[in-house]
């Protein structure tokens, strides 16, 4: 059985490899989990032991089979109990994160298990990200980043990037939200911002950055 800290480690690489496409550097993890390079070497070892990571030295570090099953239960948890506290607790979508990260650890199956069916098993968590099942398998949807799109284009929000509070605030005091329709009406060449309506009534520009982190269906 893995500690939190071990469990959150793996979350990371999980994130940082690209769902387990790619090596990660340890200084690449260090800067992820706010710690030394050092750290990070004496962690990285203690899970190869345990069988949970591919680790070479200078080649960097992976999740094994094992490692990325764990990993994808940990979100898994996570996403879950954001569902919950949004749902059934009316948290905002932008307070739930550390909360989530709190529960995330429970470790008792038959808790999740009861959790998913309480909940309706749902398919995405409340900012758009895709909720793995007890195995780890999860759909994700067909969709687009907004400043990929060109003017013209109408989409659905499915999703948003960032998940940080300030992100998220923003959003609501803009009016977008999971669900949202948007319309781009212009890109502005010099900067890549972009004019767009919300849901057919409100006219605003967004920055390239914002548009960076908006996922539309």
């Amino acid at each position: 059985m893995l500690s939190f800290v071990e469990e959150n480690y793996l979350k990371a690489i999980y994130h940082l490899s690209n769902s387990g496409a790619e090596a990660v550097t340890t200084n690449a993890l260090a800067e992820e989990m706010h710690t030394t390079p050092a750290s990070v070497s004496d962690m990285v070892r203690k899970l190869s032991k345990k069988e949970v990571v591919h680790y070479k030295k200078y080649q960097g570090v992976n999740v094994s089979e094992e490692g990325k099953l764990i990993a994808l239960r940990v979100i898994r948890k996570h996403r879950l109990w954001e569902v919950f506290l949004v749902q059934k607790l009316d948290f905002n979508w932008d307070e739930v994160h550390d909360v989530a990260e709190q529960l995330e650890h429970i470790k008792s199956p038959l808790l999740i298990q009861r959790l998913d069916e309480f909940l309706g098993f749902p398919k995405y968590d409340p900012h758009g990200d895709p909720i793995p099942d007890e195995n780890g398998q999860f759909t994700e949807s067909k969709r687009e980043a907004l400043s990929n799109t060109e003017t013209g284009t109408t989409g659905v929000v499915v999703a948003v990037e960032d998940s940080g509070t300030a992100f998220l605030k923003y959003l609501d005091k803009v009016g977008i939200s999971i669900g949202s329709k948007i319309t781009v009406d212009d890109i502005i060449e010099f900067d890549g911002s972009m004019d767009i309506t919300i849901d057919q009534k409100k006219s605003i520009t967004v920055s390239k950055t914002v548009a960076n982190n908006i996922w539309l269906a």
